[in-house]
C-alpha cells in the first residue's frame, strides 16, 4: 500500500452490479423465483418470531435465540433482496457508492451477528446434552441476553472498520462489479494500487466475525458428538440427537455454502459458480431456518397446530357474529 492515507481520489458516484444480467431473457422467471423466495423468508421467519412470542412453552434459551436468529435473517435479506428485485423488473443495475458501502456494512453485520448467535445456540445445546443438570443454573435470561447483544455489537463494530477502510480506497477503470450485492471482494478487485494491506485487515477483522464463531460451534458438536455416542441406549441417542439436529442443519448450509464462497481459489472458471453459491447463502439459508424448524421441530410443529386451531376458533366465533348481526339486520 502506499505510504499515504487510503482516500478515494475519484469523483464517481455510482458501481454497476452486473448480477445476472448476463441472461436478460431470463430476468421475469428470476424475478418471480426471488420474490417467491423473499416472501416465503419474510413470512416463515415473521411467523417463528410470532410463536416464540405468543406461545409460553417456547419461553426457553433455546427458542429465545432462534427468534433472534430468525429476526437476523429477515433483516439480512431485506439488504439485498428488494435491490434484486428492482433491478430485475426496472434493469437498473447502478448503485451509489454510498448505497454500496452502506449495503456491505448492514449485511456483514448481520451476517457476522448470525455466526456468533449459532455459536450461542449452540453452546445452548452444549449445555442441554453435556452438562443437563446444571442448564438452568448456567444459561439464565442474562446471559442469553449478554450473549445477543455481545454477537451484534462487535460484529457491527468490527464491520465498521473494514467498511471504512474499504470506503477509503481509490477505485478506477469501469466500476463495473460482476455481482448481484456489494461483497468485499468484488469491490476491493476495482481498487487502485496496492491493497494488501487492506486485505490483511480485512482476513484479521473477518477471521474475528467469521472463523472465531465457526471454531466455538465446532467445539461445542465435537462435545455433543462425543456425548452421544456415549450414551448406551438407542432410544437415549435419537432423543439427545434430534433436541440440535435442526440447529446442527441450519449451520451446515450456512457454513457450507459460505466456506465454498470464500475459501475456494477465485479463478475466472468457478467465477459464476461462485456467484451461484453466493445465491444459496445470502438468499436461500434465511429461507432454510423456518423450513426446518417448522418440519423437524416438535415442539415449533405444536406451537404451529395451537395457532392453527385457535385461529380456527376466532374464524368460527366472528362467522357466527357476523351471522347473528346479518340475522338481526334481516328481522328489523
Amino acid at each position: 500500500m502506499r505510504s499515504q492515507p487510503w482516500r478515494n481520489q475519484t469523483d464517481f458516484t455510482e458501481f454497476i452490479l452486473l448480477g445476472f444480467g448476463d441472461v436478460p431473457e431470463l430476468q421475469i422467471l428470476l424475478f418471480l423465483v426471488f420474490f417467491l423466495i423473499y416472501i416465503g423468508t419474510m413470512t416463515g421467519n415473521i411467523i417463528i418470531v410470532i410463536l416464540i412470542t405468543c406461545d409460553q412453552h417456547l419461553h426457553t434459551p433455546m427458542y429465545f435465540f432462534l427468534g433472534k436468529l430468525s429476526c437476523l435473517e429477515s433483516f439480512y435479506s431485506s439488504t439485498i433482496l428488494p435491490r434484486m428485485l428492482t433491478s430485475f423488473l426496472t434493469g437498473e443495475r447502478t448503485i451509489p457508492v454510498w448505497g454500496c458501502f452502506l449495503q456491505y456494512y448492514f449485511f456483514g453485520s448481520l451476517v457476522g451477528s448470525e455466526c456468533y448467535l449459532l455459536a450461542a445456540m449452540s453452546y445452548d445445546r452444549y449445555l442441554a446434552i453435556c452438562k443437563p443438570l446444571h442448564y438452568s443454573a448456567l444459561m439464565n435470561n442474562t446471559l442469553c441476553i449478554q450473549l445477543m447483544m455481545g454477537s451484534c455489537m462487535s460484529c457491527f463494530l468490527l464491520n465498521s472498520i473494514t467498511t471504512y477502510l474499504m470506503s477509503q480506497l481509490s477505485f478506477c477503470g469501469p466500476h463495473i462489479l460482476d455481482h448481484f450485492f456489494c461483497d468485499f471482494t468484488p469491490v476491493i478487485k476495482l481498487a487502485c494500487g496496492d491493497t494488501h494491506r487492506m486485505e490483511l485487515m480485512a482476513f484479521i477483522l473477518s477471521s474475528l466475525i467469521a472463523l472465531v464463531p465457526f471454531l466455538l460451534t465446532l467445539l461445542s458438536y465435537s462435545c455433543i458428538i462425543s456425548t452421544i455416542l456415549a450414551i448406551p441406549s438407542t432410544t437415549g441417542r435419537q432423543k439427545a440427537f434430534s433436541t440440535c439436529s435442526s440447529h446442527l442443519s441450519v449451520v451446515i448450509v450456512f457454513y457450507g455454502t459460505l466456506v465454498i464462497v470464500y475459501m475456494f481459489p477465485k479463478t475466472n472458471t468457478l467465477k459464476d459458480l461462485n456467484k451461484v453459491f453466493s445465491v444459496f447463502y445470502t438468499v436461500l439459508t434465511p429461507i432454510v431456518n423456518p423450513i426446518v424448524y417448522c418440519l423437524r421441530n416438535r415442539e415449533v410443529k405444536e406451537a404451529l397446530r395451537e395457532c392453527k386451531q385457535k385461529m380456527a376458533g376466532i374464524q368460527t366465533k366472528l362467522t357466527c357474529i357476523s351471522k347473528i348481526f346479518m340475522h338481526a339486520i334481516r328481522n328489523r
